[in-house]
């Protein structure tokens, strides 16, 4: 069981996830939630990423590279439409993202609560830089 202590500037952020696999998905559920944010999803799915991606409000966003359905590159392609920092989850190297992608920000799995909980903050950092006042 994960212990909730929210973690300032991430409490109530709104943090999409998705990934396929099951006991990685609920990990990432959880030590978001532990952090404070908010879980969108999550998705398994490239249809349901894609409808959550484009209706959902968000702060940031955690994409695994390769889901059912597809590689999550369309649901990537709203998020940058919509100014919605994310961060790519993968195993793989650099190779396997399209060149529009590999300068974004990467989570090589498998990755440490520390380094989420750092790419997540840098996310809403971001976001919350991005989106004026009032």
């Amino acid at each position: 069981m994960v212990v909730a202590t929210v973690i300032d500037g991430l409490a109530g952020r709104r943090v999409l996830v998705v990934e396929d696999e099951m006991m990685i998905a609920i990990v990432l559920e959880e030590s978001l939630r532990s952090l404070g944010c908010a879980v969108v999803g999550p998705a398994s799915k490239l249809d349901h990423a894609m409808r959550l991606a484009s209706t959902e409000s968000l702060d940031a966003a955690v994409l695994d590279v390769n889901i059912r359905g597809g590689q999550v590159f369309p649901v990537a392609e709203i998020l940058i439409a919509r100014g919605i920092p994310f961060v790519l989850a993968s195993g793989y190297s650099d190779w396997v993202l399209p060149e529009d992608m590999q300068g974004k920000p990467r989570l090589t799995k498998p990755f440490t609560l520390r380094e989420l909980e750092h790419e997540v903050r840098q996310l809403c950092r971001r976001r919350t830089e991005a989106v004026p006042a009032g």
